[in-house]
């Protein structure tokens, strides 16, 4: 409940739903059969929990724009992520109420000098919020000084996208069926695909710092 929670007790205070209204194209490891378009019975569910923040990522491209809007007007916060989208695409996403992209750069179309695709649109936006892996393998090092030049002070959040390995004895995890394994502190599956992070919070701080040169 609300109150168990204001008053300390341990409980949900969010969920993030990563799918599966994502592009095929930008899978990563997610399952694309499970893949779809939601209907009103799946946007009333996403935006069912009232005891928290829920977080929805999806590809722009994919969810008709009243569906983004319903999700906005129900209190979902929606962002962009594994995402095949142009700049367009991106652009009438976020003018419908997208207000994130999820873990820039991965699983995104990307900046070019003719498309700027969903990165360039994430960038180009002053309002929205950008999530980073900031574990030097998914995101280069220059790559991340250029969001952080692009975007306004507190817009952009170093996030994890920890995997199970992360704190844990074993380096191996099983997703869909096929047996993933942190090497080195990389995450990857049988393919070669990046399969979430080993990052945890803190060590994304002290990259920030020793990668991006930024002060604490």
């Amino acid at each position: 409940t609300r109150q168990a929670i204001s008053e300390g007790v341990p409980g949900v205070l969010g969920i993030h739903l990563e799918g599966p209204y994502i592009a095929p194209a930008r899978k990563g490891t997610h399952d694309a059969n499970k893949f779809r378009v939601p209907d009103a019975d799946e946007i009333a569910m996403a935006a069912s929990l009232d005891n928290g923040v829920t977080l929805l990522t999806l590809a722009p491209e994919r969810v008709p724009l009243e569906s983004i809007r319903a999700l906005v007007e129900r209190g979902v916060i929606v962002a962009a992520g594994h995402t095949a989208a142009s700049y367009e695409e991106a652009r009438a996403g976020l003018d419908a109420g997208i207000r994130g992209f999820t873990h820039l750069y991965n699983a995104m179309s990307p900046l070019t000098g003719r498309e700027p695709g969903a990165v360039g649109a994430a960038l180009e936006d002053r309002d929205s919020w950008i999530g980073i892996i900031a574990d030097g393998v998914h995101v280069h090092p220059a790559s991340l000084r250029v969001a952080l030049a692009a975007k306004p002070r507190g817009k952009v959040m170093l996030v994890t996208d920890a995997m199970p390995p992360v704190g844990a004895d074993s380096p191996s995890y099983e997703l869909y069926g096929e047996v993933i394994t942190a090497v080195d502190g990389v995450v990857r599956n049988a393919a070669g695909s990046l399969a979430g992070s080993a990052l945890d919070m803190a060590t994304a701080v002290r990259n920030a710092v020793h990668l991006l040169g930024l002060p604490l």
